[in-house]
């Protein structure tokens, strides 16, 4: 390669490092929350069309080909959202089904029917659109790290999720923290998110990265190896006290999964032990872990166990509405109500007996939402969505866990999204779309389905 070309991939891979961890500590503060219009959704929109343009600016080309399914299925959905915004003629728009009421309001005003868009709600559609730029920006500087960047975004990334948990803990403890940039919930143990079951997703990805970046990551030691132990069960107490009882699940998964892709290298550790002190080590983490939910429960701090046996699920909201949601999605199905406009397709059709003050902006369980949303076009993106992942997590095991790196904790990353996102909408806040990107962008690199998947490793950032 010339020497004025590898200048040039240094410097690109260097700027987008900077731009990429810049960006995640700007998500940090701004980006925890869905709603459109809270303050935080314009902050990390603005920084992300920035640090676009300065990408442009400043870098080399784009190489989309490293990450090219990621590409391609980004670059889908953002066209089936903007097509939605498309008006269309009358004949065609009053042919789409659910659009009955809508079109009754043009014939009692003694109207003409107007072309209008296949979205009934077009903001909320191009709201949609524009939260688009957010995963669009962190797959173009994704793609242009070098492997050892990679991790070294994982540390910020795990750093990041434990100030998360610190911030918890003041919550949790009852000190007032009021972030203007998000909607929090009333005494809501949520760190840096509005959402408890968001950010309880959030802290159980930590759990993923912690044995990684204690016993693989840039500079690993046996006091790292150490730290990474203390913060699984701090991560599980962080998650019990949230109140998410999917979150404490999902926590559960990551640690055990995090150890097992870690696993040769932990046995590496004890094994540099005499065998009563890792035997020692193996029982006290054991007893940290059990003794953490253990004790939490019994003081009653375990926020999340105890709405397992206070909360009934027929009396949930969640589960009472799904009826009607699956009819609404039945009612719109196959073209869709249009991406984010939810709110106004459920209340149009919503029972009565479901109707109380509580909000109930989302399906609560997005894949419904998305198909809802988006109609057959948006079910078929999906389950082509699962297909990949699920040849890419095959083709990685193939290649043995514990040469896989970044790959293996990717693709369980991006599992860890798809089943929070069975009961809640994890993916619509920034932070989170952009966590996901970054798993898939790990899952693709690693597999080994691209021939120049990582850029050779240059001088550090």
């Amino acid at each position: 390669m010339p020497r004025s070309t590898t200048s040039s991939a240094d410097f690109s891979a260097r700027l987008s490092f900077w731009l990429l961890s810049a960006f995640l500590v700007i998500l940090w503060i701004a980006g925890g929350a869905s709603r459109a219009d809270v303050s935080g959704q314009a902050v990390v929109r603005f920084f992300a069309w920035i640090f676009l343009i300065v990408f442009v600016l400043f870098s080399a080309r784009f190489d989309w080909r490293r990450v090219k399914p990621i590409a391609i299925f980004l670059g889908l959905a953002i066209l089936l959202v903007f097509l939605q915004l498309v008006p269309l003629p009358p004949e065609v728009w009053t042919a789409l089904p659910g659009r009955e009421l809508l079109k009754g309001a043009a014939e009692v005003s003694d109207q003409p029917q107007p072309w209008r868009p296949l979205s009934i709600s077009p903001s909320a559609t191009a709201n949609a659109l524009g939260s688009l730029v957010v995963p669009a920006l962190v797959l173009v500087l994704c793609a242009q790290l070098t492997r050892d960047q990679h991790r070294r975004i994982a540390s910020i990334l795990l750093g990041l999720i434990f100030a998360g948990s610190l911030l918890a803990l003041l919550q949790f403890s009852g000190a007032n923290f009021d972030n203007p940039l998000i909607n929090y919930q009333d005494a809501a143990v949520s760190g840096n998110f509005a959402n408890r079951n968001h950010f309880a997703l959030f802290v159980a990805i930590g759990c993923l990265l912690a044995p990684l970046w204690g016993f693989r990551g840039v500079g690993a030691t046996r006091w790292t190896a150490i730290i990474a132990f203390t913060l699984l069960p701090f991560f599980l107490l962080v998650a019990l006290a949230t109140g998410s009882r999917a979150g404490v699940l999902l926590t559960a998964l990551a640690i055990v999964a995090g150890l097992f892709f870690n696993r040769d290298e932990v046995k590496r550790q004890l094994q540099a032990l005499p065998r009563w002190a890792a035997g020692a080590t193996v029982g006290l983490a054991i007893v940290l872990l059990v003794g953490a939910a253990a004790l939490s429960f019994s003081l009653g701090r375990a926020v999340s166990i105890d709405r397992v046996f206070v909360s009934n699920a027929g009396e949930d909201l969640r589960a009472q509405a799904l009826p009607s949601v699956i009819e609404t999605l039945m009612r719109y199905f196959p073209a869709g109500s249009g991406f984010g406009a939810f709110d106004p397709a459920y209340r149009i059709g919503e029972v009565d007996a479901l109707l109380q003050p509580r909000y109930f902006n989302h399906a609560h369980n997005d894949w419904l939402e998305v198909v809802l949303d988006g109609g057959v076009l948006s079910a078929v993106l999906l389950a082509a969505i699962i297909i990949w992942v699920g040849i890419s997590a095959v083709r990685i095991w193939r290649r043995k866990v514990q040469n896989a790196g970044l790959a293996l904790p990717g693709a369980f990353a991006v599992v860890l999204i798809m089943l929070a996102s069975v009961p809640d909408y994890p993916a619509r806040t920034p932070m989170i779309m952009a966590l996901l990107v970054i798993a898939a962008a790990w899952l693709h690199l690693g597999s080994g389905s691209s021939s120049d998947a990582y850029p050779a490793d240059r001088p550090r950032p």
